[in-house]
């Protein structure tokens, strides 16, 4: 059954990656739509987020944010079929505007790790297709349950010639292992980590267990970070590749100090693009002690 469903899968986002870009854009932005209009649970996770995140929003305020950040969702899950099936070179196309290079290549010359830091902001996908076309990273990423999805992502994130690494023990030390060397790596730094790996920071004012892995490898100026962001454009033509160098606080030695400024940076991000950030993430699964769960 699990094959069955896998392959299901898989030619869905053939379909969808066969289409026309206005049709995927469209495709996206509808299913976004009813996903909005209909009841179920990636709206409401949503719904409980913003209004914990925006509390300074009316209702009325808060619901065209849900709309259209629903659409945005949408759109995030049909153009990362066209990045998952395409050729590399394609998606790059997609990539209009580029601001910030020159911290990367600036990175790259130094001489140690590079920590490619992002969020789920925008496009990640295309982004990867980006970064591996100026590097040779490991990515890092969390494994799909479906079987034949993983395959296909494994052997598509990797076209670039660069490596992957699941979220997992051995994953987690080829990553460290390749800084260490002064290799490169790119790493999403918002899912939500598990208690021992994880402190809990502001983020938009509201507490959230946040990683302390890639502030760790940072301490200390071991390594050189850059965020980098592939942000949807409003005319739905591409996207734009935004760089910035991770600010001072992140070599801190003190992992308090790393994690909330790293926790700050990507809430100054998704600030600018609130629809275009994942929030049908359980972002705030975990809550501090004594907290009432939110989902």
């Amino acid at each position: 059954m699990e094959k069955i469903k896998g392959a299901l899968v898989v030619g869905a986002l053939r379909l969808v990656a066969a289409l026309p870009w206005s049709a995927v854009q469209g495709l996206g932005a509808a299913i976004g739509w009813l996903m909005w209009k209909l009841p179920n649970g990636s709206r409401e996770v949503v719904r409980i987020n913003q209004a914990k995140c925006f509390p300074e929003l009316g209702a009325a305020e808060r619901e065209a944010l849900l709309g259209r950040t629903l659409k945005d969702i949408g759109k995030t899950f049909t153009e990362s079929a066209c990045a998952w099936i395409w050729p590399p070179q394609k998606s790059l196309a997609l990539v209009k505007e580029v601001e910030g290079l020159e911290v990367l290549e600036a990175a790259l010359a130094s001489g140690k790790g590079v920590v490619g830091i992002t969020s789920h902001l925008g496009n990640w996908e295309v982004l990867n297709h980006f970064y591996c076309n100026q590097c040779k990273p490991i990515i890092f990423y969390r494994p799909p349950k479906q079987k034949a999805v993983d395959e296909l992502l494994q052997r598509q994130r990797v076209q670039m010639g660069n490596r992957v690494a699941p979220s997992t023990k051995e994953g987690i030390l080829s990553v460290i292992k390749e800084v260490r060397r002064g290799g490169a790596v790119g790493i999403p730094a918002d899912p939500e980590p598990s208690e021992g790996s994880g402190l809990f920071v502001p983020f938009f004012a509201v507490q959230a267990l946040t990683s302390k892995f890639v502030p760790g490898m940072l301490a200390g100026h071991k390594a050189v970070g850059v965020f980098l962001h592939a942000i949807r454009l409003e005319d739905g033509s591409g996207f734009k590749v935004i760089l910035e160098a991770a600010p001072e606080e992140m070599y801190s030695k003190d992992p308090e100090v790393g994690v909330a400024a790293m926790s700050r940076m990507i809430e100054s991000y998704v600030r600018r693009w609130p629809s275009q950030y994942m929030w049908s993430m359980k972002r705030f699964k975990k809550r501090p002690v004594g907290e009432k769960r939110w989902y």
